[in-house]
């Protein structure tokens, strides 16, 4: 087999065998193909796509690309993974959560991708958290914590380290069929009884329809639940930040203030539903309503927070982030309002224009060496629905440099969309799948 001949297959829109798919993903993580090759890989299957026996064949090749992980612990081992939005820092506040009712979460994460955030680089705003510890380590954070929020060891589906980078910087990201394969692949070596998989749609996913989303979801739970593991899709709305703040440390303090009882918001109720259907999934509860309360009690009486503190200080952070977490987190040198041109209502939120401004603010990555400013966001985001009059503000910009600054203003002006009448608001939880 060879590169050559698989790259000419899928631009003739044939699908590779499973042989085929096999050898490329190996040759991905031992680097038997060039950058090039991998670029021309992901760009085919991005325009010419999979069969879904492709797609179930290059995602177990992935996860078979490096080592599968098992597990031997007192309760089931869980996981939930997000497509990709803005403001959506749920990974850090179900974790936790799902950890305090009683399962084991071994959760490896990726770094932003696109528009959207990461939840490595979240973490990472936190300081002296460090993201990718050792198999051993991880095993030990997951046993003492119930939960571990971790990057892929190298040798944890290396095959989909390798495409992840390219997807990025190749304008690939958004293909049904490699967001499958990479999902999954991470999720599977991890080797995890259950799932959930959050499938945003909306202004700020990746997936801006919801016939798109609903294919998303169905290929997803299709595949997992072929490689036997019980897996649930939610699709939930991303029309808006989930919530009001975008960057990794302002991110970080939202989701802080929502477990430690000064917040709530929408993030609570996604971590709720996604969060009931894995403990009802896992056997914890009697029904997915009942998983949904648990979560929210945990969340609210401070047993999330403790989980969490106990995984920061475990992964390197400070001990006793939890109890004076605002004193750790970074701060931009620069903190700006954005005024209304006009009033009205807010009648919509372009979320990928808001992270696209983010990115350049220098709070993601517009190439995979760049280094990402955890300080820099934008908070204090307006709401879908709220009525704004001229001159009151929009958001705040956080930046490290002025000029930075007006170009994020200018962004943030161009994407909220402002009318003479309230819009109807969506649903924050769409549908479930699988």
């Amino acid at each position: 087999m060879n590169a050559r001949a698989i790259l000419a297959k899928l631009r003739q829109r044939q699908t590779p065998t499973r042989d085929e798919l096999g050898w490329f993903a190996r040759a991905l993580a031992d680097g038997q193909v060039s950058d090039a090759q991998a670029g021309a890989f992901a760009m085919a299957v991005c325009l010419n796509g999979l069969s879904d026996v492709g797609r179930v064949a290059l995602t177990l090749a992935m996860r078979d690309s490096g080592r599968v992980l098992s597990w031997d612990l007192d309760g089931p081992v869980l996981d939930k993974h997000s497509t990709g939005g803005v403001g959506d820092c749920v990974s850090l506040v179900l974790a936790p959560a799902l950890a305090a009712c009683g399962a084991f979460v071994p959760m490896i994460s990726g770094r932003g991708l696109g528009h959207t955030g990461g939840t490595l680089d979240k973490l990472e705003a936190i300081p002296g958290v460090g993201t990718q510890p050792d198999e051993q380590r991880f095993r030990q954070i997951v046993a003492q914590a119930g939960c571990a929020i971790v990057g892929a060891t190298a040798d944890i589906a290396p095959a989909d380290k390798r495409l992840y980078a390219v997807r990025d910087v190749s304008a690939t990201v958004e293909s049904l069929d490699l967001i499958t394969a990479s999902i999954l692949s991470k999720k599977l070596a991890a080797g995890v009884d259950g799932l959930v998989l959050d499938v945003k749609v909306g202004s700020g996913a990746f997936m801006k329809d919801l016939a798109a989303a609903q294919a998303l979801a169905e290929a997803l739970t299709k595949t997992a639940n072929a490689a036997k593991c019980r897996t649930t899709a939610v699709i939930s709305d991303m029309s808006q930040p989930l919530v009001p703040s975008l960057g990794n440390a302002l991110e970080v303090a939202e989701m802080m203030r929502v477990l430690t009882g000064t917040g709530r918001g929408p993030i609570v109720d996604v971590a709720a539903a996604l969060g009931g259907v894995l403990l009802a999934n896992g056997g914890l509860v009697a029904d997915v309503q009942d998983g949904a309360d648990a979560i929210a009690k945990a969340i609210r009486n401070g047993a999330a927070a403790e989980r969490f503190g106990r995984m920061i200080s475990a992964m390197g952070g400070p001990v006793g982030f939890v109890d004076s977490w605002q004193r750790f987190l970074p701060e931009a040198s620069i903190i700006r309002e954005v005024k209304a041109p006009s009033g009205g209502y807010v009648r919509a939120i372009d979320g990928e224009a808001l992270g696209l401004a983010v990115v350049q603010l220098g709070g993601g990555r517009e190439v995979e060496s760049d280094h990402v400013n955890p300080a820099v966001g934008l908070s204090e985001v307006v709401r879908l629905g709220a009525k704004v009059n001229k001159g009151q503000p929009l958001a705040v910009v956080h930046a490290a440099r002025s000029d930075q600054a007006d170009r994020a203003a200018a962004a943030v002006v161009a994407a909220i969309t402002l009318g003479p009448s309230r819009p109807k608001l969506p649903d924050l939880i769409i549908e479930r799948v699988g």
